[in-house]
C-alpha cells in the first residue's frame, strides 16, 4: 500500500514488542526518515521517508536497522505477503524447540539438585549444562545486543539477573529463573499469536476463488482475474467474490461478517451486493461493478489491518515510558548492590546482590509494552465485529473524550426514503384510491425519489402499475413544478402548487411538515398527498443513549427547511437543530463546534459519506453511515458504520469505553505488582520465584486481560 510517498513494509520473525519499540526508536532518528510506525501485531512498518525512495532501497535502510536491535528479522518489500501457514509452522517450530530444552533442562536440573552438596564440581557442571541448554539463547542475544550498544532488554537483565545469582552460588534459582523466564515467553509469544489470529480471523473473509461464467460455461478463476462487466455465478453456501448488481435469480445472503447483522437479508435482480456477503439459500448471477482491489472486501481487510498502525497516546506513552523505566531500574538495582557495602554496618555484599538482582528481574515492562496495543488491537477487532470500522487506536481511544455528536438528517438518522404520510382528498367525487392511483400514474415515468415513493405506496395494496398501457399514454415533465400527463383521454398533473397555478387551476395552500404533492384531473382539483422521509427506527434510542453516555451536546445539521428539520429533531428529542445548511455552512458548523469545545474535547461527525466529506474530514472522529460501498466515506471518515444503524454509535463508544478500563487495568496492575515486589525486594522481603512471577507471570495475565476487548457482544 503506497499514499503520498509513504509505504508499507512487512515485517516476518518480530514478535517482541519492546525490541519493535527500540527499531521504531531508531527509525526515527534517522533523517531519511520523516516518521516511522512498527506495528508488531500487524507484522508491518509503515515508512513516510524525507525523499523519494525505491522500495528496494527503502526496505534495505530499514532492515539495517532491524539488523542493529534484533537479527533473524526479515523485512518484506511493499506488497510482499506473509504467508500465513509458513508462520504457523514456524511458529510451532519454535514451541517445540523450546518445549525439548525445557525438558531436557529440567532433568538435568533435577539430577543437579539431587547430587550431595559435598560434590560441588560435578553439582556445579550439571547446574551449568542445564542452565546453557535452557539459557543459550537468551545469552546469545544479550552478548550481540551489548555489543550493538543495544544494552537494556530483557536478555540483557536475565543474564545479569542468572549470573549474579551463579556468582552467589545460588545455583537452583539460577537456572530455574532461566528455566521459568523461557516459558513465560514461550506461552506469551503463544497468547499474542492467538489474539493476532483470534482479532484477524474476525475478518476472514476473503473469497478464496470466483465463478466466472464464460459463453455458458463456470469457470472457477481467482477473483483478481475477473474484470468488470464479467458474470460470476454464487453458489449457496459461498462467498461473494467481487461487488456487483443480482442480473438473474434471488437470493437470501448472511452479512454479518461486514454489517454485524444477525438476521440475513434477501436480495433480488437489480439489487447491489457487496463482497464478502455469504449466499445461504439460492443460486445467483452477479455483474461485477468493482474491480477486487476496488471491492469492498479488499477495502475493508486494508482498514483492518491497517487499524494497528496508528497508535494512541497511551500507547506512545508506554513507548517512551519503557525506554526510561528499565535503565532507571538498572540504575537503581546497582545502588542497591553498592550503596549498603558503604553505608550499612556488617552489610553482606551477596544479600544485597541478591536483593539487587531481584529488581533486574521484576523491572523488565513486557507485561505493559505487549498488553497495552493489544488491548487496544482487541476493542478494534471487538468494533469489527459489529459492524463497526475503525481506521486506527487513536480514534477509539479519542472516543472517550466525546463531547460533541453532530447528525446530519437524511440518510444518517433518517432512511433517505420518502413515504406517502397523508392522503388528503379535497373532491367528493374521488376516493383516497382514487387520489393515489393518479397520482401514481403521472409520476411513474419519473425517476424521482418522491414520485417512486407514490408508486411504491400504491403497488402496496394494488396491482403492479402498467405504465405502458395506453397508447395514448404522454408524459411531460415540467422542471420546478412537477408533471403533465395525458392518459386515456385524461389529463392528470402532480406536482406543487406552482404548477396548478400555471394551469389556471384553483388549490388551497396545505401547510404541511414535508413535501406537498397536488393532483389535479381534467383540470380539475382532486387534493394532495403530503410525502417525508422516514425516521430510522434506532434514531431517537440513539439519542437517548447518548444523552445517557454523558455526551453534553447532540446536534443535528441538514439543509431542509426549517420546519423539516425542526420537526425531526422534535420527534428525536435533539434540542441544538441547524437547518437550510449547504455543504460550506456545515463546514462552518463544524469549525464553530471545534473552537467552542474544551482542550481534550472531541466532536464527532456522523455523515452518509458521499456529501458529507468536507466535514467528515474536518471533526476529530469521523463516521460513515453504511459507506462500506462508497469510496468517499473510505476515504474522508475514521469510522464507518458499514450498516445504516444509528446505534452503531453508541456500540463504538461502549467498545471504547471496555478498551479504555481493560488497558487501565493492566497498567494499574501491572505496575503495582511491580513496585510491590521491587519493595519487597530491596527490603529483603522477596525472592527470584516472586521476580519472575512480576515479570511472565504479571504479563501472562495482563495479555489474557487484553483479549477481553475482543468479546463485547450487543444486548
Amino acid at each position: 500500500m503506497e499514499k503520498n510517498n509513504e509505504c508499507t513494509l512487512g515485517i516476518k520473525g518480530l514478535e517482541c514488542p519492546h525490541c519493535a519499540a527500540k527499531i521504531e526508536h531508531n527509525l526515527n532518528a534517522l533523517d531519511e526518515i520523516k516518521a516511522a510506525t512498527v506495528d508488531v501485531l500487524g507484522k508491518k512498518i509503515v515508512i513516510n521517508p524525507n525523499k523519494k525512495f525505491s522500495s528496494e532501497d527503502i526496505t534495505k535502510l530499514v532492515q539495517k536497522e532491524v539488523d542493529r536491535v534484533e537479527e533473524g528479522v526479515t523485512v518484506l518489500m511493499p506488497n510482499s505477503a506473509i504467508e500465513e501457514d509458513e508462520e504457523i509452522e514456524e511458529t510451532e517450530e519454535n514451541f517445540k524447540s523450546i518445549r525439548n530444552r525445557f525438558i531436557l533442562g529440567a532433568i538435568i536440573l533435577a539430577a543437579a539438585i539431587f547430587v550431595p552438596k559435598n560434590l560441588f564440581v560435578p553439582r556445579l557442571i550439571l547446574f551449568l549444562i542445564s542452565y546453557f541448554t535452557v539459557g543459550y539463547d537468551v545469552l546469545f542475544k544479550a552478548v550481540k545486543n551489548i555489543k550493538k550498544g543495544q544494552i537494556f532488554d530483557e536478555n540483557f537483565l536475565m543474564t545479569i539477573a542468572t549470573v549474579g545469582a551463579f556468582a552467589i552460588k545460588e545455583f537452583p534459582e539460577a537456572v530455574s529463573v532461566m528455566l521459568f523466564y523461557q516459558i513465560g515467553e514461550m506461552f506469551q509469544d503463544l497468547a499474542v499469536g492467538k489474539s493476532r489470529k483470534s482479532i484477524t480471523s474476525l475478518m476472514n473473509i476473503r473469497p478464496d476463488y470466483a465463478n466466472l461464467k464464460i459463453e455458458g460455461e463456470i469457470k472457477k478463476v481467482l477473483p483478481k482475474e475477473v474484470k468488470l462487466g464479467d458474470i460470476i455465478v454464487i453458489k449457496p453456501g459461498e462467498k461473494v467474490a467481487l461487488d456487483g448488481k443480482i442480473t438473474n435469480g434471488s437470493s437470501t445472503f448472511d452479512t454479518s461478517a461486514l454489517t454485524g447483522e444477525a438476521i440475513p437479508r434477501t436480495f433480488e435482480i437489480g439489487d447491489e451486493i457487496l463482497s464478502g456477503f455469504i449466499n445461504t439459500t439460492n443460486l445467483v448471477e452477479i455483474e461485477v461493478t468493482k474491480s477486487f482491489e476496488n471491492s469492498t472486501i479488499s477495502k475493508i481487510l486494508d482498514l483492518v489491518q491497517n487499524a494497528s498502525s496508528k497508535k494512541s497516546k497511551t500507547e506512545n506513552f508506554i513507548t517512551k515510558f519503557a525506554r526510561f523505566y528499565t535503565p532507571a531500574v538498572v540504575i537503581i538495582a546497582l545502588l542497591i548492590a553498592i550503596l549498603p557495602m558503604i553505608f550499612v554496618k556488617d552489610a553482606q555484599f551477596s544479600t544485597w546482590l541478591y536483593r539487587a538482582l531481584i529488581f533486574l528481574v521484576v523491572s523488565c515492562p513486557c507485561a505493559l509494552v505487549v498488553s497495552i496495543p493489544l488491548g487496544f488491537f482487541g476493542g478494534i477487532g471487538g468494533a469489527s465485529k459489529n459492524g463497526i470500522l475503525i481506521k486506527g487506536a487513536n480514534y477509539l481511544e479519542a472516543l472517550n473524550n466525546l463531547e460533541t455528536v453532530v447528525f446530519d438528517k437524511t440518510g444518517t438518522l433518517t432512511k433517505g426514503k420518502f413515504k406517502v404520510y397523508e392522503i388528503n382528498v379535497q373532491n367528493s367525487k374521488y376516493t383516497k384510491d382514487d387520489l393515489l392511483k393518479y397520482a401514481a400514474i403521472a409520476e411513474s415515468f419519473s425517476n424521482h425519489p418522491i414520485a417512486q415513493s407514490i408508486v411504491l405506496e400504491y403497488e402496496k395494496n394494488n396491482k403492479k402499475l402498467e405504465k405502458t398501457d395506453s397508447s395514448e399514454f404522454e408524459f411531460e415533465e415540467i422542471a420546478g413544478h412537477g408533471v403533465k400527463v395525458k392518459y386515456e383521454n385524461n389529463e392528470i398533473l402532480a406536482g406543487n402548487l406552482k404548477l396548478l397555478k400555471k394551469e389556471n387551476i384553483e388549490a388551497a395552500e396545505k401547510d404541511a411538515v414535508g413535501t406537498v404533492v397536488y393532483v389535479a384531473k381534467d383540470r380539475e382539483y382532486l387534493g394532495n398527498l403530503i410525502i417525508a422521509d422516514e425516521i430510522k427506527e434506532d434514531a431517537k434510542k440513539t439519542v437517548e443513549e447518548l444523552n445517557n453516555l454523558g455526551i453534553k451536546n447532540v446536534v443535528m445539521l441538514t439543509g431542509d427547511n426549517r420546519k423539516i428539520g425542526e420537526n425531526v429533531a422534535s420527534k428525536l428529542n435533539i434540542s441544538k437543530v441547524f437547518t437550510d445548511l449547504l455543504p460550506l455552512g456545515k463546514v462552518e458548523k463544524m469549525e464553530e463546534f471545534l473552537k467552542n469545545k474544551s482542550a481534550n474535547g472531541k466532536v464527532l461527525f456522523v455523515g452518509d459519506g458521499i456529501n458529507d466529506a468536507p466535514v467528515l474530514a474536518r471533526a476529530d472522529i469521523g463516521v460513515a453511515m453504511g459507506g462500506v460501498g462508497s469510496d468517499a466515506a473510505i476515504e474522508a471518515a475514521d469510522m464507518i458504520v458499514m450498516n445504516d444503524e444509528p446505534s452503531k454509535i453508541v456500540t463504538a463508544l461502549k467498545i471504547a469505553k471496555k478498551t479504555k478500563k481493560i488497558v487501565w487495568q493492566n497498567i494499574i496492575f501491572a505496575l503495582s505488582v511491580k513496585i510491590i515486589i521491587l519493595g519487597m525486594g530491596a527490603l529483603g522481603f522477596a525472592t527470584m520465584w516472586e521476580a519472575v512471577f512480576g515479570d511472565v507471570g504479571v504479563a501472562l495475565i495482563a495479555i489474557l486481560n487484553a483479549t477481553r476487548a475482543l468479546t463485547y457482544k450487543e444486548n
